[in-house]
C-alpha cells in the first residue's frame, strides 16, 4: 500500500486523528470560512475505500464517514463465528484480468484461485441421475443445461438488440421444458438477486461476459478490509443530510456538521431511495427516479459447518435442486476445501424468508438440506449462521439490478450534482454492477472525477 499522505504532509495516522478532532468539535465548523476538507467520502464499503486510496496519493485533505462499526459494507469476511473465513456478502472477484481489485490482491498477499464453477443438480433425496445408466443420463442432462444456458444468453442478447427493452423472462426460449424454473432461478435470483421478469434484457446482455471468477481464500471482505488499513475512516458516523446548495457541501452527521469542497456518496441505492440520507436541495427528479429504478435484490447466506466434508462433494461445488413447487436455493459446498458450506437464498423467495425472520430462514435451510441430501446431512451439522441484508440499516438489500427500460439509470447517477456531489458504487458500474470489483472500480472512477474537478 502506498505511503502517500493527505494534504499538508500528514501521515495517515495524523489524518485519522485530524478527522476525529474536527468531528469532536463541530461547533467550530460553522465559524470557518473555508471547508473542513477538500473531499469527504460517505461510506467505507469497496467503492468508498477505493476512492479513498485514490485520494491518498494526492495533495488533497480528505476523510471517510462510515455509519457502522466496520469496513467493507456488503463485502465482509467473518472469521469469528466458525473460526474460518466466511464471506457474509460478496465472495467472488469477476474477470480478474480487467479487475483493479484483483491486481491489489497480489500486492497484498491475498490468495486468489479460480472458481471451478462445478455444478450438480439433485432431485429430492438423490442426485438428479444416479450411477450406471442414470449417471450417463446425468451427464447428458448437465450438458443440456449448459447448452440451454448458452441459448438463453443468446436469446437475451437478441432481444436486447431490439429497439424496445423487455424483461429477461420474455426473451427466454419457449422450449426449456420442465427445467425452465431451474434455469430461471439460475439466471435470475442466483446470479442477480432478482427475478428474471424484473430484469432488463438490455442491461443483462451487457453483463453476461464477466469471464471466469476467482475466489479469495482469506475472504473477499478480508482483502477489502486490508486495503482500508491506515485510511482516515471515522466509524459510527452516519450522515443524515447532504446540503449541496452552497459552493461547498455540508454534511450533517451524528457528531456534528462537516463541510467539503466535494463529496463522494457511496451509500446503497436502497438507502438513498429510502430517504435515510436527505438532500438539500432535494435530489433532482431524474436522480430520484434512477434510485427507484435500481432497486436492490435479495441475497442471503446460511452458513453451515458440518462434521466433515459434505457428502463427498468437491471443494466449491455448487448444488442446485431441480425447482418444483418449493422455494429454490443453491449450495456452495465445502468452501475453500473446509467443513463450511453456504446455502444461497435469493430473489423473491429469499426476501419472503427474510421478512419472516431468522427462524423461518433456518427452518427452510434445514428442510432443503434434508430434502436434497437426506436426514444424515442434518445430523452432521455443527453450527449455523444466517445473514439478513434486507434488514441491515445501512444496506437494505443485496445488490442492484435495473428493471426493463431502466438501463440508463446507472449512467445518469454517474453525473455529479452541481460539480460538488458524486455518487459511486456497484449500482453505477455499467457492466459489473452487482459485484465487489464493479464497486471498487466505480469508486476509483468517482475519485478520478473529483481529482480532475479539484485540479481545475
Amino acid at each position: 500500500m502506498s505511503a502517500a499522505s493527505p494534504a499538508g504532509g500528514l501521515s495517515r495516522r495524523s489524518a485519522i486523528a485530524a478527522l476525529a478532532s474536527v468531528l469532536s468539535a463541530p461547533a467550530l465548523a460553522g465559524l470557518r470560512s473555508d471547508p473542513d476538507f477538500d473531499v469527504l467520502i460517505v461510506g467505507a464499503g469497496p467503492a468508498g475505500i477505493a476512492a479513498a486510496r485514490r485520494l491518498a496519493g494526492s495533495k488533497w485533505k480528505f476523510g471517510v464517514l462510515e455509519a457502522s462499526d466496520r469496513r467493507g459494507g456488503r463485502c465482509f469476511t467473518d472469521t469469528t463465528t466458525f473460526g474460518l473465513p466466511y464471506d457474509q456478502g460478496a465472495c467472488r472477484i469477476h474477470l480478474p484480468p480487467r479487475s483493479s481489485l484483483a491486481a491489489q490482491a497480489a500486492r497484498n498477499e491475498i490468495d486468489l484461485y479460480p472458481d471451478p464453477e462445478a455444478l450438480q443438480f439433485r432431485l429430492r433425496g438423490r442426485r438428479a441421475f444416479e450411477r450406471g445408466l442414470e449417471e450417463v443420463r446425468s451427464k447428458i442432462e448437465l450438458e443440456q443445461f449448459y447448452a440451454d444456458r448458452v441459448r438463453c444468453y443468446e436469446a437475451i442478447a437478441s432481444a436486447a438488440a431490439g429497439k424496445d427493452d423487455v424483461s429477461c423472462t420474455d426473451a427466454l426460449p419457449a422450449d426449456l421444458g420442465d427445467w425452465r424454473k431451474t434455469m430461471e432461478f439460475f439466471l435470475g435470483p442466483y446470479r442477480c438477486g432478482a427475478e428474471l421478469k424484473e430484469l432488463s434484457a438490455k442491461e443483462y446482455a451487457v453483463s453476461v461476459d464477466r469471464g471466469p471468477a476467482v475466489l479469495c481464500r482469506q475472504g473477499a471482505g478480508a482483502l477489502v478490509g486490508k486495503l482500508a488499513l491506515g485510511l482516515p475512516i471515522k466509524f459510527f458516523s452516519p450522515v443524515n443530510l447532504v446540503d449541496w446548495g452552497d459552493r461547498s457541501v455540508a454534511l450533517e452527521t451524528s457528531g456534528g456538521t462537516l463541510s467539503a469542497r466535494a463529496v463522494i456518496v457511496t451509500a446503497s441505492t436502497a438507502v438513498l431511495a429510502s430517504g435515510r440520507i436527505k438532500f438539500k436541495p432535494n435530489l433532482p427528479a431524474p436522480y430520484a427516479r434512477a434510485l427507484e429504478t435500481l432497486k436492490l435484490g435479495s441475497y442471503d447466506h446460511v452458513a453451515i459447518e458440518f462434521t466433515g466434508s459434505l457428502l463427498g462433494l468437491e471443494a466449491n461445488e455448487v448444488v442446485f435442486e431441480k425447482v418444483g413447487d418449493s422455494k429454490p436455493a443453491a449450495l456452495l459446498a465445502n468452501l475453500h476445501g473446509t467443513r463450511l458450506s453456504i446455502l444461497n437464498i435469493c430473489g423473491k423467495s429469499g426476501a419472503e424468508l427474510s421478512r419472516e425472520g431468522e427462524k423461518a430462514t433456518m427452518d427452510f435451510a434445514l428442510d432443503w438440506l434434508t430434502g436434497v441430501f437426506g436426514a444424515n446431512a442434518k445430523k452432521a451439522i455443527v453450527r449455523t449462521h444466517a445473514t439478513s441484508w434486507n434488514k441491515q440499516m445501512w444496506t437494505l438489500g443485496a445488490f442492484s439490478s435495473a428493471v426493463p427500460g431502466g438501463q440508463g439509470a446507472r449512467k445518469l447517477l454517474a453525473e455529479p450534482l452541481g460539480e460538488r456531489v458524486w455518487f459511486a458504487g456497484e449500482a453505477l458500474s455499467q457492466s459489473f454492477w452487482g459485484t465487489v470489483g464493479g464497486a471498487w472500480q466505480d469508486g476509483e472512477r468517482a475519485a478520478d472525477a473529483v481529482l480532475a474537478r479539484l485540479g481545475k
